[in-house]
Formats: C-alpha cells, structure tokens, sequence
C-alpha cells in the first residue's frame, strides 16, 4: 500500500526568484531566509540574518505583520 503522505520530488523551472517579504541584510544587502531577535529589558534589539550570520542593532523591536498568500500571476 502506498504511502498517502509521500510526494514525489519534481524538478523546478527555472526562474529568478520574487522577492520575499524580509528586509536585505544591512551589511552585505542579500535577502535573508530567515531573521531571528532577542532583547534584553534596558538593551536594544539584536538582528541575526540567516544565513549570511550577520548581526544588527535596532532600538525598537520588529513590527510583525501577516500578509495573504499571493494569487497565481495573472
């Protein structure tokens, strides 16, 4: 019996990619995939992008926001 859960793995076109919602690093301008802060009461925020590893300074903390999922290209 075959698996329900199981994908097969199909090659991908080839195309430059979009554009994602997460700020450049400030130190080298690459688009992260992932940000990740922590603060400390009485400190400023620290920025670690990933997978550059650089870090930054913020004195507020990051405004999180939920958009939809985009529509296929019309």
């Amino acid at each position: 019996m075959r698996d329900p859960h199981s994908t097969s793995i199909a090659a991908v076109p080839e195309c430059p990619p979009e554009p994602g919602p997460l700020p450049g690093c400030p130190a080298c301008g690459r688009p992260p995939e992932r940000i990740s802060w922590r603060q400390r009461p009485g400190e400023p925020v620290v920025l670690a992008f990933d997978p550059c590893g650089h870090r930054a300074s913020s004195p507020a903390a990051p405004v999180l926001a939920l958009l939809p999922p985009r529509g296929p290209a019309a």
